[in-house]
């Protein structure tokens, strides 16, 4: 059975706000293993069946660029590959940076991760070559990955800003195949999954008001207090975010 060509993936408390009590973090933090254990399974076991079918399955539900028929191959694609090598070299960053994407929260990061798929599939619809199907997961990885860097900021979170500082120090080479230039790789497929995560952290970002300020006991004022140096600004807030994990 001919297709066209191939593509796929080259990876080898908001301030004033108390954080996630450590109870409930290590509650979500091990929902997010679960789930991504079970994603990347399941990535397999459909890898299984495709490769017995001769990556059928990669020919008939890839995304293909101007093809409104693929348009609801946005949501498979990123569960087929076209090789072992390829599905090898997705499996380990989708589990980390899937597993740190979803730490704070199951049910946001579901709805993360059909924006990146819709955004990393729409990019590759629009502006791919016609004879290109495309699949995998690197879309994902990269939305997953651009959620992780600016999280914490939009959330004001310390730890997971520390978290976005690491992974984009240890991880910026991954930018490099968001760039046209890598042979076989859909690079437009990685910066539509990069828009979408970034766009994630701002639409999916941390919503809960901050206290706000009491009258003054007489003439119904805003009280004026002066910030106590131990317990105000962000070292405070990376302490007692430290403190709710146990780590001090």
């Amino acid at each position: 059975m001919g297709g066209p060509d191939r593509n796929w993936g080259g990876l080898g408390g908001r301030a004033g706000v108390g954080p996630m009590d450590a109870e409930r973090m290590i509650t979500e933090a091990r929902k997010a293993f679960f789930v991504m254990f079970g994603f990347v399974a399941i990535v397999w076991l459909v890898q299984l069946a495709n490769f017995t079918d001769h990556y059928a399955l990669s020919r008939d539900y890839g995304v293909v660029s101007g093809d409104v028929t693929t348009l609801p191959d946005i949501i498979s694609a990123p569960f087929l590959h076209w090789s072992w090598a390829h599905i090898e070299s997705n499996s380990g960053p989708l589990f980390v940076f899937g597993f740190l994407a979803a730490y704070r929260g199951v049910v946001r990061f579901l709805g993360l991760s059909l924006l990146v798929a819709v955004t990393s599939g729409l990019v590759v619809w629009f502006f791919e070559r016609g004879d290109v199907d495309t699949v995998g997961a690197s879309g994902l990885i990269f939305g997953y990955f651009g959620y992780v860097v600016v999280r914490g900021i939009f959330d004001r979170h310390l730890i997971d800003t520390l978290i976005g500082v690491v992974m984009a120090a240890s991880f910026a080479y991954m930018l490099t195949v968001a760039v046209p230039g890598t042979p076989g790789v859909s690079w437009l497929g990685h910066l539509g999954g990069l828009i979408g995560g970034l766009a994630g952290a701002w639409i999916f970002r941390d919503r809960r008001p901050g206290p706000l300020p009491g009258p003054g006991p007489a003439t119904g004022a805003p009280a004026h207090r002066t910030p106590n140096p131990n317990t105000a600004g962000p070292r405070a807030d990376l302490h007692k975010e430290l403190g709710d994990l146990g780590l001090l």
